[in-house]
């Protein structure tokens, strides 16, 4: 078996994110280095606390947590979306208070820090807005070069939007910091809506969660179902769009998704269109505002039973043991 995937994972935990939290942990296949935090389902400092709070949950008060981004780089912060999430970002359960303080490094410097001690080897994969990503790779030009890619979850290239009838939420939340990451010279690797929405846990299986006796399946059991009732009462399935986890189902089991590979652009106009992901088809080649950008790999199809199935399996697993 091959070394582990070092990957860090940038987050504003959020319900979504607990989850792709707890999947990455119970996941042999991956070794988290590290938790960055940035504004999004929740004030950043909350996400901050969060993050501290699941690692706490699952064990793991060995891996660093630092904080990032309060706002997005060059617009006013949107607020959090705290009618999916609650204002505590958890559902708002009671929550014990977080064990520790994060690193001394904020979020940007933090991965800097981390990706040129280990050059070539690790993913950031982020599944919030991208500004922490953005600020590392504005202070630090060549990051890049330095890491082995990115998967992100964000944007949606052939379906509408979440958070717009144009735009995905994440993307939405900071566009300026996401054509800065799309156009990064790495390989990238676009977990959207084209398939986070076609992957569903249904609400039985939210309920079976309830049957697993571990720490980490007891919060899952709690805030997965005020994350259903979102869901549905804003015309979505019985049960919740599988958002966050799509970028661990990948790196673990990328043979359950198709691909294509485009150029991407986001749209930072002012108009209706702002955050829409707009990939470069073959039709489009030649357009000026996407020359010299690396194709992206950008997940379109999946088998949800499949990848569902392997979340909830890895969920009723033994924590692992941090290092």
């Amino acid at each position: 078996m091959s070394a582990p995937r070092k990957i860090i994972i940038d987050t504003d935990p959020g319900i979504d994110d607990a989850m792709a939290i707890f999947y990455a942990l119970a996941s042999p296949e991956l070794d988290v280095v590290g938790l960055t935090t940035v504004f999004g389902n929740a004030h950043v400092d909350v996400c901050t606390a969060n993050a501290i709070r699941i690692l706490d949950i699952a064990g793991r008060s060995d891996i660093p947590v630092a904080e990032g981004a309060a706002r997005p780089l060059a617009m006013a912060y949107r607020g959090p979306a705290d009618f999916v999430h609650g204002v505590n970002g958890l559902a708002d359960m009671p929550l014990a208070a977080p064990s520790r303080v994060p690193h001394a490094l904020d979020a940007a410097h933090f991965i800097i820090d981390q990706v040129l001690a280990c050059p070539g080897e690790i993913t950031l994969v982020p599944i919030g807005p991208l500004t922490n990503i953005a600020l590392a790779m504005l202070l630090r030009p060549d990051l890049a070069q330095h890491l082995a890619g990115m998967v992100i979850m964000g944007g949606n290239a052939f379906v509408g939007g979440n958070a717009s009838p144009a735009a995905e939420a994440n993307i939405l939340n900071d566009p300026e910091a996401a054509d800065i990451v799309f156009g990064a010279d790495c390989p990238i690797v676009m977990c959207g809506l084209d398939v986070t929405e076609a992957t569903v846990m249904s609400s039985e299986q939210i309920a079976n969660i309830a049957t697993i006796d571990n720490d980490r399946a007891r919060l899952a059991a709690v805030i997965l179902p005020y994350y259903r009732d979102f869901h549905l009462s804003h015309g979505g399935p019985d049960g919740i769009h599988v958002h966050d986890s799509t970028c661990i189902s990948y790196l673990i089991a990328p043979q359950h998704y198709r691909t294509v590979q485009h150029p991407v652009r986001v749209d930072t106009g002012q108009g209706v269109g702002r955050g829409k992901t707009w990939a470069a088809t073959r039709h489009a080649l030649s357009a000026a505002a996407w020359a010299g950008r690396r194709a992206v790999t950008i997940l379109t199809e999946v088998d949800s039973a499949a990848v569902v199935a392997l979340e909830l399996d890895r969920l009723a697993l033994e924590q692992r043991a941090g290092s």
